[in-house]
């Protein structure tokens, strides 16, 4: 067979970003608590891996794993008693993975006031088939200035992650040529 022969792999029809985005909600009680007696950051980054998970796979049609989770950011404590509303989205596809960014949002769960922003990540999700090797996914199209924003923000962090990983793999190759410990 030569290279002539092989037919090319179908192109994969995008999907809007509304179509994966999801929300996942939580009362946080006092099995989710730390030492100071708010909720644990660990219980909130469960809560972020989940939800972005589930837009990982809905987008990309099957499994998907976490590859990176960048930039959490806790920005107001969480406290036992409250609604936890953690949203997420597709912001850009690659071959074979995806950045969702996701929001974390907190209310009292018994009155009626807005939920404030309580934190923010992104992560980095790669799909996979059924060996665990990496499958293509669908490109996302943004439907909007903000889809578009974000979009373009997390080309950006894709930027600055490559940059910083090949930084520091070319710093190790040079500890590991000179005959330094590489660890």
């Amino acid at each position: 067979m030569t290279l002539q022969d092989r037919s090319p792999e179908p192109a994969i029809s995008g999907k809007p970003t509304s179509a994966s985005r999801t929300t996942l909600s939580h009362i946080m009680t006092s099995h989710d608590t730390n030492l100071l007696g708010t909720v644990h950051g660990g219980v909130i980054m469960k809560l972020v891996d989940d939800v972005a998970g589930a837009v990982a796979g809905r987008h990309s049609g099957g499994p998907a794993v976490t590859a990176s989770m960048d930039e959490m950011a806790f920005l107001v404590p969480v406290r036992v008693g409250d609604l936890v509303h953690v949203k997420a989205q597709v912001n850009w596809t690659g071959r074979s993975s995806m950045e969702v960014g996701v929001r974390v949002l907190a209310e009292r769960w018994n009155e009626s006031t807005p939920a404030v922003q309580v934190g923010s990540a992104y992560l980095v999700f790669a799909a996979v088939d059924e060996n665990g090797k990496p499958r293509s996914v669908p490109p996302v199209l943004p439907e909007t200035d903000k889809d578009r924003r974000r979009y373009q923000e997390a080309q950006i962090r894709r930027t600055h992650r490559l940059a910083r990983r090949r930084a520091i793999m070319e710093l190790r190759e040079k500890a590991v040529a000179e005959g330094s410990d590489a660890d």
